[in-house]
């Protein structure tokens, strides 16, 4: 899923950014990297910035225009001061990342970044479906590239687990039996219990409702149901 949530960096200046960003992109699983028109192309600086992360930067997809990079992307989502000349749909970082590893799962999704001291251009955040931004202290809100890269793509990182964390706890979900295994279950415990002696055939008592009622309070999921079988087909086996 995260291969599909690409990082686009418009008109990126300095060649120390992208491997900056690709390091922070590479920390939280981001692998997709898309470099639009940049003033230079990555070169050695970038690789060093990038420490670890250069497989990233030296696979980076460069285009000529922002639609280039987009156009096969179902969500795309700027990155924006609040503005009021240019009012659309916000998100806040934790809102951008659900929403990414939500829609990830059919189709490409792009997080767009824009340049270092002027951002994205009012055309360029018009091409998105929502800008996110980041509520940092308005006293000093400057964040540089790789920082704001590094807050959004922790944000989706932390979607993406949890995403994870609740398709595993539905998969582990529990099994319980059905009626009619409950049934069998009965029968099984009726005639082993007949085989030891612990119940006798001429006088049953209630026994097996007193059991009956015991299991469905307990009421036994199917690997549980199952040993209590093969516990009864072992005492029959040792019987006979």
């Amino acid at each position: 899923m995260l291969n599909q949530i690409r990082v686009v960096l418009v008109n990126t200046s300095h060649t120390g950014n992208i491997g900056s960003a690709a390091r922070a992109m590479k920390t939280m699983g981001l692998t997709e990297l898309y470099l639009v028109d940049p003033v230079e192309k990555p070169d050695g600086k970038a690789h060093a910035l990038a420490a670890g992360a250069t497989d990233i930067v030296a696979n980076a997809t460069i285009v000529e225009t922002l639609e280039d990079a987009i156009s096969d992307c179902g969500l795309v989502v700027g990155t924006s001061a609040r503005s009021r000349t240019l009012p659309w749909p916000m998100l806040d970082p934790r809102e951008c990342g659900q929403k990414m590893i939500k829609e990830a799962s059919q189709y490409p999704v792009a997080l767009v970044f824009g340049r270092e001291n002027s951002g994205l251009t009012n055309e360029e955040l018009q091409l998105c479906h929502f800008h996110v931004c980041i509520p940092a202290n308005p006293e000093y809100s400057s964040l540089n590239l790789a920082m704001a890269v590094q807050t959004l793509a922790y944000e989706v990182r932390m979607a993406y687990l949890a995403s994870q964390e609740a398709e595993q706890q539905e998969a582990e979900k529990e099994q319980y039996p059905r009626v009619d295994d409950l049934e069998r279950f009965y029968v099984h415990l009726e005639e082993t219990l007949k085989e030891t002696g612990f119940i006798i055939k001429q006088h049953p008592g209630i026994v097996m409702t007193k059991l009956r009622r015991l299991f469905n309070r307990a009421r036994p999921e199917e690997t549980e149901l199952n040993i209590l079988r093969g516990i009864l087909a072992s005492i029959q086996k040792r019987i006979s």
